[in-house]
């Protein structure tokens, strides 16, 4: 039993006169190192022996300490600086987690070569090569590095990368081995002089799910800063080494600089997890589990889920996992109340009190985290207060939802050789423009912290003048439609009433009758089904379905309309289907299904909207209604149950 005490909320309010709210916190920012190998130098002098990274090897673990890893990484930064390579010649990575990923990153990190590390689903689908095509052209590598060669020779030998010299582990003809350069004897002394906190370490890719990916220029000081601000409000890690058993990929933000770095700052070991969260690949998870219990367990929803399910019926492994938690941490969605609970009553049976269940928000641009829950609660969606040194402008409307900007030293100062988005992306006081909503817990009681609330920037209006909260409605229509769509399109920017472009679910699809009609799938029994999962969605224009179509052709990852974290890009999407879209307004369109009003009254739908009674609403009342429902008993799920779905078409989480 860990029998941790836990900091509470320290937060700063400041309320000006245009209504706008600056919050803050009341913890002063602490001491910052100004380079992420200064951290592996004191380790490596002070905790030699101590086990810094780890994956798997047969049965067990290749481990690797702070003393090898840092003489490692200084043997290969010696030979990047051989082989020519500088601040200016960035180092593409197209490989996942792996313990030679991360030597190569320490090694650049020593001598100011930034690395881009992509999601390692672009190397591996070749569908998905010509987004390589782009990253390629965009920061123009030096050295781009597969582990395996072999394995990605496709991707190596695509024509973006012709006269780039390629770094593999094993395999790959012609290429270099990653070991021969471990075996440079240079020194690195003045080259590791030049580094200081405003060097880039790393050009980190956003998403793409609204825009093409932009390159974050991510420095030292950035990285540096949120491990100490983390620090400061989670006292625990620096009370004992921590340890983590961890699948989550380091080309997102949150896994390559938020926990590989909490482990490298604090003298913890991180055991590479070659498992995932999904069918055919959790039990891999579950095995390096019972191997090896860390004290700290990042997940997403589903792994947590998965990890319930297995200690329902294994006591001695719920008995390993528990007994020397210091903290659960969900992320990249909210976590359903009911997992949260079992997971609750689990850790109480085995220790008698709860560890600290918690999650944080942050963008790529924030490096990542900005606002952290470091206070016990017992709800989950809260991401908490903000971080020492992290100022929080808020401004909001009628219904107290703001739009949060944040400024400090751990945002970004700019997206690689963009200027004019780097503009665009600040305002006039400098407050990085994040395009998200928050809301109080309590509105009267800031320390509480705040709650997620969509994405302003995926909100639009319908003809009428009604706003819509898009990704709210989506998250609630996905629970809905569980078992029919792995995920939906909304649709009705400008017209005068909301639509649905559907992902069917895979066995959807199998049904008996399916037809393609140009690019839309009409399926004998869905139309029923649907008008059953929507009976319930109420009358309010701005949450009211009136109209669907199922899209024949999944999501095209080669052509952006979905990114390798999985999630849909949808002005990409809207923009290459105008014609469904232009479809799907269409009441003659055999393909289109018109949502019929219920007769009995039904509850309002819990997404907020202010309008009560708009034009065009009696004309929407009397839409036809379609042939009688017909009985279907369809597949119980949870949204995260869809992203998942759609991350097993298009692999990699995250």
């Amino acid at each position: 039993m860990s029998n941790q005490t836990y900091l509470a909320h320290s937060v700063t309010r400041k309320q000006r006169d245009d209504g706008t709210i600056i919050l803050g916190s009341g913890i002063e920012l602490g001491t910052v190192v100004e380079r992420t190998t200064d951290w592996l130098d004191h380790w490596a002098e002070t905790t030699p022996d101590a086990i810094f990274l780890a994956e798997r090897q047969g049965d067990g673990w290749r481990e690797l300490s702070y003393s090898e890893v840092a003489s490692t990484a200084r043997a290969i930064a010696a030979g990047l600086l051989d082989r020519g390579l500088s601040p200016s010649t960035p180092i593409l990575i197209i490989s996942g987690n792996s313990v030679d990923h991360a030597l190569l990153t320490l090694a650049a990190q020593y001598v100011g070569v930034p690395t881009v590390p992509l999601a390692e689903q672009y190397a591996l689908i070749p569908a998905a090569n010509t987004q390589l095509d782009y990253f390629g052209n965009l920061v123009k590598p030096g050295m781009v590095y597969a582990e395996d060669g072999d394995l990605l020779a496709g991707a190596l030998s695509r024509d973006v990368f012709s006269g780039v010299e390629k770094l593999v582990s094993r395999g790959g003809q012609g290429a270099t081995l990653l070991s021969d350069l471990g075996q440079s004897t240079g020194d690195i002394a003045a080259a590791n002089a030049l580094v200081n906190a405003d060097t880039v370490a790393k050009i980190l890719m956003t998403s793409g799910s609204t825009s093409q990916p932009k390159g974050v220029l991510t420095t030292h000081q950035m990285m540096c800063t949120n491990q100490t601000q983390i620090a400061q409000t989670l006292p625990f890690l620096t009370q004992r080494p921590p340890l983590i058993v961890d699948w989550l990929p380091w080309n997102h933000v949150f896994g390559g600089s938020h926990n590989f770095n909490m482990m490298l700052a604090n003298g913890g070991a991180l055991y590479i997890d070659d498992g995932k969260p999904i069918p055919g690949r959790v039990e891999r998870s579950i095995e390096n589990l019972r191997l090896k219990t860390g004290n700290i367990a990042f997940n997403v929803p589903m792994g947590f889920a998965a990890l319930r399910d297995v200690m329902k019926t294994d006591a001695a492994f719920k008995q390993s996992f528990f007994e020397q938690l210091d903290m659960l941490f969900y992320a990249g969605a909210s976590l359903p109340q009911d997992i949260w609970a079992d997971l609750e009553t689990m850790a109480r049976d085995v220790r008698g009190d709860m560890p600290l269940f918690t999650s944080s928000w942050g963008l790529t641009e924030t490096s990542p985290g900005c606002l952290l829950q470091y206070e016990p609660t017992d709800r989950s969606g809260i991401v908490g207060a903000p971080l020492p040194g992290i100022d929080v402008k808020m401004i909001p409307d009628e219904d107290m939802r703001c739009e949060i900007r944040v400024k400090g030293p751990t945002i970004f100062k700019g997206y690689y050789n963009d200027p004019e988005k780097t503009a665009s992306a600040f305002d006039e006081e400098g407050f990085f423009l994040t395009g998200d909503a928050m809301k109080f817990v309590d509105p009267a009681n800031e320390s509480l912290g705040l709650r997620f609330d969509g994405r302003i920037s995926e909100d639009f209006k319908l003809l009428t003048g009604t706003w819509v909260r898009a990704a709210n409605l989506r998250l609630e229509l996905l629970k809905s439609l569980s078992g029919l769509a792995m995920d939906i399109v909304i649709t009705g920017a400008d017209r005068t009433e909301l639509g649905l472009l559907i992902v069917p679910a895979p066995q959807v699809t199998k049904w008996e009758g399916v037809t393609n009609q140009d690019g839309a799938l009409v399926i004998p029994g869905f139309e029923d089904a649907l008008q059953k999962a929507l009976a319930d969605q109420g009358q309010r224009s701005s949450t009211k379905i009136c109209r669907a179509m199922v899209m024949a052709e999944p999501p095209a990852i080669s052509e952006g309309e979905i990114t390798a974290k999985g999630n849909l890009n949808f002005p990409k999407l809207l923009a290459r289907r105008a014609d469904l879209v232009t479809r799907l307004y269409d009441d003659n369109d055999s393909a289109v299904m018109l949502v019929s009003d219920q007769q009995e009254p039904v509850a309002q739908s819990p997404v907020q909207d202010s309008d009560n009674s708009e034009p065009g609403d009696a004309e929407w009342k009397n839409k036809k209604s379609r042939s009688s429902l017909t009985k279907f008993v369809w597949l119980g799920g949870i949204v995260i149950l869809l992203v998942l779905l759609i991350r097993l078409v298009y692999p990699g989480l995250l």
